[in-house]
């Protein structure tokens, strides 16, 4: 074996003798996998995007409840974690808003819920079989859904949508990101509305916004 290979078997071994490395080990990249960037050029989706996405999610089996799940990580900028814990108690449909709860120590709120998408929660609500304590519950048993069951989710109406990119499940909150950033709301705004914890996770949206340069240039 090569020095260079010696010594990242010997990297491999500290890392797997750190707290916590198996956990972090089972998120890893498969060997083998080519950069992101070989598969996409960007990390986010247009709003023309997301509305292919729904459309295509609604020809699945369940596609009301497919296509309303990518709807309501959207307008809420939801992890695939954070939408797959979302119950109904945290919908008030009477006030039409929704309190989410972040994950990775993000900051809690209470966003507004839009009319079609109350509706679509609604009828969600009505057919759901069996009833649930979670908004989203898979069709064995009336469990919640997996973060990747979502993911895979995802991927398939990306490709039905035939997007010229495989997609994932973050994908849809950095879409959110994005969104905001691009109809002019402030830094400040979208790091409460995104729950980030740190301004700096926020500032790659307002930093790549076309708004950002607009009448920019002198006359």
């Amino acid at each position: 074996m090569s020095s260079k290979g010696s010594r990242e078997t010997e990297i491999a071994g500290e890392i797997a003798s750190r707290p916590g490395s198996a956990s972090r080990q089972k998120r890893a990249v498969a060997p083998g996998r080519r950069p992101n960037a070989d598969y996409r050029k960007r990390e986010h989706l247009t709003e023309t995007e997301i509305e292919k996405l729904i459309e295509a999610a609604k020809g699945n089996r369940y596609g009301h409840r497919d296509a309303t799940m990518i709807l309501v990580a959207y307008r809420h900028g939801l992890r695939a974690s954070e939408i797959c814990d979302l119950g109904w108690d945290a919908i008030d449909f009477n006030a039409a808003t929704i309190h989410v709860t972040r994950k990775k120590r993000g900051l809690p709120a209470t966003h507004q819920i839009r009319g079609d998408e109350l509706r679509a929660l609604r009828k969600l609500q009505k057919e759901q079989q069996p009833k649930s304590a979670f908004v989203f519950t898979s069709e064995r048993g009336g469990a919640p859904f997996t973060r990747d069951s979502f993911n895979w989710m995802v991927k398939r109406a990306g490709k039905k949508a035939r997007l010229p990119f495989q997609v994932h499940a973050h994908m849809i909150r950095h879409a959110t990101g994005y969104k905001l950033a691009n109809a002019g709301k402030d830094t400040r705004s979208i790091q409460g509305y995104l729950g980030h914890n740190d301004i700096r996770h926020t500032v790659r949206y307002t930093e790549l916004s076309p708004t950002r340069f607009k009448n920019f240039w002198p006359d």
